[in-house]
C-alpha cells in the first residue's frame, strides 16, 4: 500500500520532476531551430558568435540568448565531433547555466553537456573555467570539446602541472579554460604573492563548471590547499624520536581510536617516553609538556601516528627510497606529494629512508572559499543527491537529477554478508570465474592497493595471469579475455599512467578488471571496448592512408562484434569487495555499469571484518549470526541488511559533513583576514606610488613610539626621555635631542610628535631628491609588499598553532570558535602594527650606492604545493612548483638583492659592522655581518 508521501509523488510528481519539466518548453524551442541551423554554411554558423556578442553589447542578457546559443552549439558539435546533444543533455546544460548541479548517470555525456553552458557564458568575454579532477581529463576534454568551441570562433586553453607563467597567462586569457581544481587554486594563491600585475596569470572568477563536483567540492574540500617553502634539516631529531616508538606497547603506553583516526599516550606511556627523551638529551627540564618542549611533543606525537595509523601499501608505499602517498579517494600514487606538520618526515624515519626537510606555510585556502569566489558556480556528476544538503548549505548549489536518455536496465542485487574475509574472498573468486566462464566483463572495485593485490594473488592461485598494465601494449592484451584466456588487470596507484586506456576496454567480453577506488574515473566503459581509444593507441604510428582507414574500420567492426557478445552475456558486472564509508563512492562504482540503457549487474560482498562493519557495526552481530546457525561460506542476504548499512553510512557522512563544516568555520576567520591582505596587496600593486601609505605608516609609528614613552597628561619630568631617544633611534634611525626638548617650558607630547615627524619627513624627502622619484617609489613598493608577505606568513603559522590548541578552551566552558575569532583578530592587529614599524625602520635606513640600473621585479620564493587533510594529515598534492627564483627570510635583503649587484644599483640598508643597524633578522636568513653563515649560527647565537 502506498504511503501518503508516495501517493502524492505519484500523482503530482516529485519536486525534482517538476523543476526538470519547467525546462521542457525551451528544449522544444531549441529543437524547432535545428532545421534552420542545419541549412547554414560553416561560415554562417560561426558568424553567429559575433552576432550574439553584439546582442549582449546592446543590452541582451545571456538568458535571452540561451535558446539560439544552445541550438548553435548542438549544430557545431554535430559538424565538429559528430555528436548531437540529446534533449536531456540540453536540460543538463540549462541546469549548469542556472548555477546548479546536474546529476547525470555515467555514460550520459556530461562532457558534451558542459559545452552548452560553457559557450553561452563565454560569450560575455569574462572567461569560463571548466574544472576537472586530473590533468589527463583536463587535456582530453580541452582538446576534444575545443574542436566545438574552435568551430564557433572561441579560444580554448588548458591548465595542467608543469606550465610556466606565460603559458598559464595565455591559457587563462582564452574564452574557455580547462584545468584541475588544484592548479586553479594554486594559481590564485601564487597570484597573490606576485609583485606586479603583469606577473599575475588569472583574470578573475566569473563562472566555473566543476566536473565530478562531488569529488572536488565534497571529498577534496576536507583538505585546504597549501603552498609552502622549506625549513631547516632536522633529520637527527626525527631519527632519535623514531627509535623510541617501536618499544611502546599498545593499550599500556598508547590508545588508538580508529573511528576518529587518533592516537594518544596513556599516563604510563608519557612517563616511558619522558625517560627515553631524557636519556637521549632531548628533554628540557623534567616534564614532557613544559612549554620549551612543545616541538619535541609535536614530533613524538607525529612519530606515534606514523607507526600506528599509517600502513605501508595502503596509505603510502616506499618506492626508489622515497615514501610516496596513496590518494585515499582514487588509490593513485602521488609522487612528490608529502604529508605536512612533520608527519612525512616521521614516516621516512619509520621506513629508514632519507629524510627530506619540513616546510613552512606561505599561503593557503580551502576549496570551499576558493570556489565561492566565483560569481556563478555550477557542477555535474553522477552522484550528488546523497550530499544535496551540504552542497546547498556550503555553496548555495541546488542539485537536480536529470533523467537518463534511455532507462537504466542494470540490476542491483542486495549485499552478501559473510562472517570472515576469507569466506568473502572465496565467494568473490567464484563469481569472477562464473562471469569469465560466460564471457561477461567484470569490474571489481576495491578500497586499497593492499586489497587489490590480495585479490590478484587469489586469482593467480586459480591459474589467472596478471597483465602488466605498465606496458603500452597491455590495452590490446585485455582482448585476450574475449578469447577465453584467463587474464586480468589490476589498476591502482602503481599503474595510473595506463589506467584511462585500460578502463576504456573494461567492457570487452570476459575482461576482468580490478580497480582501486574508481581508478580511471572520468573514462567511459563501453561494452565491447572503446573503438576511438583503440584506434588512437593501435594506429598512432600509422600515417594517414587508405590502409589506416581500412585498419580503423576493422577495429570498429571488431568492437561491434565484441559488444554484441558482451550484451548477450549480460553486460558489465560490477562487483564491490566492501562498502565505502560514503554511499556516493559505492554509487560511483555501481554507475559504471548500465550506461545508455545497456544491461548490467552490480553486487557488493561484505564481511564482518570489513573496516566499515568492524568500526561502525556492532560487536554482537558475529555472535548473533553464529547462533542463527550461519555455516562457513554461507552468506546472509536481506534488504534489511542494506538498510542497516545505509544507516551506518549516513552516520559517517553526517560526521564527515560536521568535520568539513567545522574546518570551514575556522578557515572563514582566516579567510576574512586573507581577503583584507590580498585586496591590500592588489591596491599597493595597482598604485605606482605608495608614498601616501608609507607616510601614514611612518606617522602612525612615530605617534605610537611617543605615546609609549610619554604618558597622557604627564609632566615633562615624568617622561621616559632616555627610552624615547633609544626607540626613535631604533625605529627611525634618527638621533634627536628629545632629552633637551623635555626641558623646554610648555612643551607637550603633540609638539614632540610634530618635531620627530618633521625630521622623518625631511629625511625621506632628501632620499627622494637624491635617488629620484621613480627609484624611491620602487623601493617603497618593494619593501612594503615583501615585508607584508613575510609577516603574513609568520601570522599563518601562528594561527595554525593557535588552531591546534584552541580546542582546550572548551574545557573551561568557552566556545573555541569565538575564542579563535577573538585571538586571531588580536594577532592580526599586532601583525599590522609590526608591519608599520618594520616598513618604517627599513625605509628610513635605505641608501643607494649607484642609480644606473634597470629596476627588476622581485622573484617569488621556492614553493611546494600541498593538499592536506587537517584531520588525518594526508597530503594529496605536493612537490616543487618552479615559479621563479628564491629569496631569503629577511624581506629587506630581498629588496637589496633585486635592486642589483656589482656595477648595478645596490641598496645599503645596514652596516655589516654595526649590529644596531640590522633591525630584526630572521634566524634562517644569512647573517648581515657577511660571514656566509645563517644568522642563528653566527651573531644570532648571542641574540
Amino acid at each position: 500500500m502506498l504511503g501518503l508521501g508516495n501517493f502524492a509523488k505519484k500523482l503530482f510528481g516529485s519536486s525534482n520532476d517538476r523543476k526538470v519539466k519547467a525546462y521542457r518548453p525551451r528544449v522544444a524551442a531549441i529543437n524547432a531551430l535545428e532545421p534552420e541551423l542545419a541549412a547554414l554554411s560553416d561560415e554562417a554558423l560561426k558568424a553567429r558568435t559575433a552576432a550574439f556578442r553584439e546582442q549582449l553589447a546592446n543590452g541582451a542578457t545571456l538568458d535571452d540568448l540561451l535558446v539560439p546559443a544552445f541550438a548553435t552549439v548542438r549544430e557545431a558539435a554535430k559538424r565538429a565531433i559528430g555528436q548531437r546533444h540529446f534533449d536531456v543533455q540540453l536540460i543538463g546544460g540549462m541546469v549548469l547555466h542556472d548555477g546548479k548541479i546536474a546529476e547525470m548517470k555515467t555514460g550520459e555525456g556530461k562532457t558534451l553537456v558542459a559545452t552548452l553552458a560553457t559557450y553561452l557564458n563565454a560569450l560575455a568575454g569574462k572567461g569560463v573555467h571548466v574544472v576537472t579532477v586530473n590533468d589527463y581529463l583536463a587535456s582530453r576534454d580541452a582538446e576534444w570539446m575545443g574542436r566545438v568551441y574552435g568551430f564557433l570562433g572561441l579560444t580554448t586553453g588548458v591548465i595542467v602541472h608543469g606550465l610556466d607563467d606565460e603559458q598559464r597567462k595565455a591559457a587563462y586569457a582564452c574564452d574557455i579554460t580547462y584545468g584541475t581544481n588544484n592548479e586553479l587554486g594554486f594559481d590564485y594563491l601564487r597570484d597573490n604573492m606576485k609583485y606586479d600585475f603583469a606577473q599575475m596569470v588569472q583574470r578573475g572568477h566569473a563562472y566555473a563548471i566543476v566536473d565530478e563536483v562531488d569529488s572536488i567540492l565534497i571529498d577534496e574540500a576536507r583538505t585546504p590547499l597549501i603552498i609552502s617553502g622549506p625549513l631547516d634539516d632536522r633529520s637527527d631529531l626525527y631519527n632519535a624520536i623514531d627509535a623510541f616508538i617501536p618499544s611502546l606497547k599498545p593499550k599500556q603506553d598508547f590508545e588508538v581510536d580508529e573511528k576518529q583516526r587518533t592516537v594518544s599516550f596513556t599516563e604510563v606511556g608519557t612517563e616511558t617516553i619522558e625517560r627515553a627523551l631524557e636519556a637521549a638529551g632531548l628533554l628540557k627540564g623534567d616534564n614532557l609538556y613544559d612549554v620549551e618542549n612543545v616541538t619535541v611533543v609535536h614530533h613524538v606525537n607525529q612519530a606515534l601516528r606514523a607507526h600506528t595509523l599509517f600502513q605501508r601499501d595502503k596509505d603510502y608505499i616506499v618506492k626508489n627510497g622515497e615514501v610516496v602517498i596513496i590518494d585515499e579517494f582514487t588509490g593513485r600514487m602521488m609522487p612528490g606529494r608529502r604529508y605536512s606538520e612533520g608527519l612525512h618526515q616521521a614516516l621516512e624515519a619509520k621506513e629508514k629512508v632519507q629524510i627530506q626537510p619540513e616546510n613552512q606555510t606561505l599561503a593557503s585556502i580551502t576549496f570551499q572559499n576558493y570556489f565561492r569566489m566565483y560569481g556563478k558556480l555550477a557542477g555535474m556528476t553522477g552522484t550528488a543527491l546523497t550530499e544535496a544538503d551540504e552542497f546547498l548549505d556550503i555553496y548555495g548549489l541546488e542539485v537536480l537529477e536529470i533523467p537518463t536518455n534511455i532507462g537504466v536496465a542494470r540490476i542491483d542485487d542486495d549485499d552478501e554478508v559473510y562472517r570472515t574475509n576469507a569466506e568473502k574472498y572465496r565467494a568473490i573468486i567464484r563469481l569472477i570465474e562464473e562471469c569469465h566462464g560466460r564471457g561477461q566483463p567484470i569490474l571489481v572495485g576495491t578500497t586499497s592497493i593492499e586489497k587489490s593485490e590480495l585479490l590478484a594473488e587469489e586469482l593467480k592461485k586459480k591459474g589467472y595471469r596478471q597483465l602488466d598494465v605498465a606496458d603500452p601494449k597491455a590495452m590490446r592484451a585485455v582482448y585476450a579475455g574475449s578469447n577465453g584466456e584467463k587474464v586480468f588487470t589490476v589498476l591502482n596507484a602503481r599503474y595510473h599512467e595506463q589506467e584511462a586506456a585500460i578502463v576504456s576496454q573494461a567492457g570487452v567480453p570476459g575482461a576482468i578488471t580490478i580497480a582501486t577506488n574508481m581508478a580511471g574515473r572520468g573514462t567511459d566503459i563501453q561494452l565491447g571496448g572503446n573503438a576511438d581509444m583503440r584506434i588512437r593507441y593501435e594506429l598512432s604510428e600509422v600515417p594517414e592512408s587508405p590502409e589506416r582507414d581500412a585498419a580503423a574500420q576493422a577495429i570498429r567492426a571488431e568492437v561491434a562484434r565484441l559488444k554484441a557478445e558482451a550484451l548477450a552475456a549480460g553486460g558489465l558486472y560490477v562487483l564491490g569487495t566492501e562498502r565505502h564509508e560514503s554511499r556516493r563512492i559505492d554509487n560511483q562504482l555501481r554507475g559504471r555499469s548500465g550506461r545508455q540503457g545497456d544491461p548490467g549487474h552490480s553486487k557488493f560482498f561484505l564481511s564482518l571484518q570489513d573496516d566499515l562493519m568492524r568500526i561502525f557495526g556492532t560487536d554482537r552481530m558475529d555472535g548473533m549470526l553464529q547462533k542463527l546457525g550461519l555455516k562457513e561460506d554461507e552468506a546472509i542476504v536481506h534488504p534489511w541488511i542494506n538498510k542497516a548499512l545505509e544507516k551506518a553510512q549516513q552516520k559517517v557522512e553526517a560526521r564527515n559533513f560536521d568535520i568539513r563544516k567545522n574546518i570551514l568555520k575556522f578557515d572563514n576567520v582566516m579567510n576574512d583576514q586573507r581577503k583584507v591582505v590580498f585586496e591590500q596587496r592588489l591596491e599597493l600593486m595597482d598604485g605606482a606610488i605608495v608614498r601616501e601609505t608609507v607616510t601614514g605608516m611612518r606617522h602612525d609609528t612615530i605617534s605610537a613610539v611617543v605615546r609609549k614613552h610619554i604618558p597622557e597628561n604627564a609632566y615633562p619630568e615624568q617622561w621616559d626621555t632616555a627610552g624615547l631617544k633609544v626607540e626613535v633611534g631604533e625605529a627611525l634611525a634618527l638621533d634627536l635631542p628629545v632629552d633637551i626638548w623635555a626641558k623646554e617650558e610648555g612643551i607637550a607630547e603633540e609638539e614632540v610628535i610634530h618635531r620627530i615627524t618633521e625630521a622623518g619627513d625631511a629625511i625621506m624627502a632628501d632620499k627622494e631628491a637624491r635617488f629620484g622619484a621613480e627609484v624611491m617609489s620602487y623601493i617603497e613598493k618593494a619593501v612594503l609588499l615583501q615585508t607584508l608577505d613575510q609577516l603574513w606568513r609568520e601570522h599563518l603559522v601562528t594561527l595554525d598553532h593557535l588552531r591546534q590548541v584552541i580546542g582546550f578552551r572548551g574545557y573551561a566552558q568557552r566556545d573555541p570558535l569565538n575564542e579563535y575569532k577573538t585571538e586571531a583578530f588580536t594577532l592580526f592587529e599586532a601583525m599590522l602594527t609590526n608591519l608599520r614599524q618594520a616598513v618604517t625602520a627599513q625605509l628610513m635606513r635605505v641608501e643607494l650606492v649607484q642609480q644606473d640600473a634597470t629596476l627588476e621585479t622581485p622573484e617569488l620564493p621556492p614553493m611546494q604545493g600541498h593538499h592536506l587533510d587537517p584531520m588525518s594529515g594526508t597530503d594529496e598534492f605536493g612537490g616543487a612548483m618552479p615559479v621563479g627564483g628564491a629569496f631569503g627570510a629577511d624581506p629587506f635583503a630581498t629588496a637589496r638583492a633585486q635592486l642589483g649587484d656589482g656595477d648595478q644599483m645596490v641598496a645599503e640598508a645596514i652596516d655589516p659592522n654595526d649590529p644596531t643597524t640590522w633591525g630584526k633578522v630572521s634566524r634562517n636568513a644569512p647573517c648581515p655581518c657577511g660571514s656566509g653563515k645563517k644568522y642563528k649560527h653566527c651573531h644570532g647565537t648571542f641574540a
